[in-house]
């Protein structure tokens, strides 16, 4: 005869495999969530960077990180570089250098336009058009 496979005066499980059951359980829970927060939390390391450096496109780069959730953050590297090449002081330049570039390039062009005036004016007049020549050509008679 075929019956069941244990006699039905023993219990299916005992008290101790079942809570060692959802022990096991609630880890399993408690990993997926902490999983879950972690993947959060990672994402949005790029906007905190770009909004501690005051990063002129932080919006998009917030946006872009939500984005990256749905590609696996395959894009989330490139977003780490877009935030951190962005400098405060001197914008996405690798230049170390000192100052202001617009005002140092404001003060280069005001000192030529002042040496172009001088020489103009020591010439009593405007420079010359000259007129271009095709190599082909011969030059104007003069006359």
């Amino acid at each position: 005869m075929g019956g069941p496979a244990f006699a039905p005066d023993e219990p299916a499980e005992d008290s101790d495999t079942m809570i060692l059951n959802y022990v096991a359980l609630g880890l399993m829970i408690f990993g997926a969530l902490v999983c879950f927060y972690l993947i959060i939390a990672i994402h949005d390391i790029p906007y905190e960077i770009a909004k501690k450096r005051n990063h002129p496109h932080q919006d998009a780069i917030h946006v872009a990180g939500w984005v990256s959730l749905l590609t696996l953050h395959v894009i989330w590297p490139f977003l780490w570089i877009w935030a951190t090449i962005y400098q405060p002081e001197r914008g996405y330049g690798f230049s170390s250098g000192s100052g202001n570039l617009r005002t140092e390039l404001s003060a280069r062009l005001a000192a030529m336009e002042t040496r172009l005036a001088a020489l103009e004016d020591s010439k009593g007049s405007a420079p010359p058009v000259v007129e271009a020549q095709l190599p082909d050509q011969p030059p104007p008679a003069q006359g």
